[in-house]
């Protein structure tokens, strides 16, 4: 798994080259932190349905991030164990229009593209203008990390 990691930093995210997607049968935390850190876009393990193989490759592919649903389920309960943060702007907050802030929420909460279309009455092209922005801004290779930014600021709570 180390030398994957190399390879995958040292690969590193290029514009119009599909992400990462890891497909493993080691079910460790360990292993999918570090495929995450190192720029993986996906993380499965080899018992995931080749229908449910061939959607993560198609979201992935597309720029998206996908977990497996173990992995993310035992990610949230990592992530509410941690001392609720106290709500704070990000550094790229100052640049962040309200609709934007709108757009990250719902990000955070899960939402595709075309749910957050839907909610905001706004064309898709426009949403995902919106979630290009935010990449921008926050420096971001993936949704994940918008996630975990709509997480840390607050924006969106643990159930």
């Amino acid at each position: 798994m180390r030398r994957a990691r190399r390879r995958l930093r040292r690969a590193g995210r290029c514009p119009g080259r599909a992400g990462w997607l890891i497909l493993t049968t080691f079910d460790l935390d360990e292993y999918v932190f570090g495929a995450l850190r190192a720029g993986a876009s996906g993380f499965l393990l080899k018992d995931t349905r080749p229908a449910d193989l061939l959607d993560a490759i198609r979201v992935v592919a597309a720029g998206d991030a996908l977990l497996a649903p173990a992995v993310t389920r035992r990610l949230i309960e990592e992530f509410t164990r941690q001392p609720e943060p106290r709500p704070r702007p990000p550094a790229a907050a100052g640049d962040i229009t309200e609709r934007e802030r709108e757009v990250l929420t719902l990000i955070g909460l899960g939402l595709s593209n075309t749910e957050i279309a839907s909610r905001l009455h706004v064309s898709l092209s426009t949403a995902k203008t919106h979630v290009g922005r935010l990449l921008m801004k926050f420096g971001a290779r993936d949704r994940a990390l918008l996630v975990i930014a709509a997480y840390s600021t607050g924006l969106v709570r643990p159930p």
